[in-house]
């Protein structure tokens, strides 16, 4: 159990930004073996008028070359959540059952159900930011596909 307990804390920040940096670059490599330089057209929308057209094209960059950031954190910050609290109650569980004997076994039941309630919980979660990495994925591959606003 305690082997356990110490790889909860296995999640790693450079995995979470190593499958962000490949979505990234995926998609600005295809962008441009797609579209060439006219793949830059991305950060230029449509209908703006030239005097704020400097300010809009900073924000579009400044916001493509954020989306890296922003898909890792939110992955990595979810799953360090989860294992946080999950070990919380698992520190919890060997707290009562070894310090005050029948009493703590019989305390420590507690602990233990809310460590399998949290459990499938972290699971769900682990579903739910899968599919929404895979969304935003989606979404940047078609801003790669079709790069006008």
């Amino acid at each position: 159990f305690s082997y356990a307990l110490n790889h909860l804390q296995s999640v790693d920040p450079a995995m979470t930004a190593a499958l962000a940096i490949t979505v990234f670059l995926t998609v600005l490599i295809y962008g441009l073996w797609r579209h060439g330089l006219h793949f830059f057209n991305l950060f230029v929308p449509k209908g703006v008028p030239i005097y704020i057209l400097p300010l809009i094209v900073a924000i579009e960059i400044l916001s493509f070359v954020s989306r890296p950031i922003s898909h890792s954190v939110r992955l990595f910050a979810n799953m360090l959540a989860g294992h946080i609290t999950l070990k919380v109650f698992a520190g919890f569980i060997i707290l009562l059952g070894g310090s005050l004997g029948t009493i703590g076994w019989v305390g420590s039941m507690l602990p233990f159900a809310m460590v399998v309630i949290l459990f499938a919980l972290e699971t769900l979660v682990a579903f739910l930011q899968a599919y929404v990495f895979a969304i935003l994925t989606c979404i940047y591959l078609n801003d790669a596909i079709h790069p006008g606003h």
